[in-house]
């Protein structure tokens, strides 16, 4: 069974591609983008597979 991790990373509009493309190599998966908690800006869900 796969075994996942986490991140959730707020996102800057005008460096939105940025970010992602940097998580991306990174080998993070984007899962969803959902508004900010405080109503403003958004916020990336990503996942990717634990080592091992």
């Amino acid at each position: 069974m796969t075994r996942w991790e986490y991140a959730t990373v707020p996102l800057i509009v005008h460096a939105t591609k940025a970010i992602l493309d940097q998580w991306g190599a990174d080998g993070w998966e984007l899962v969803q983008v959902v508004t900010g908690p405080d109503g403003n800006g958004l916020v990336a869900y990503l996942k990717r597979p634990l080592a091992g």
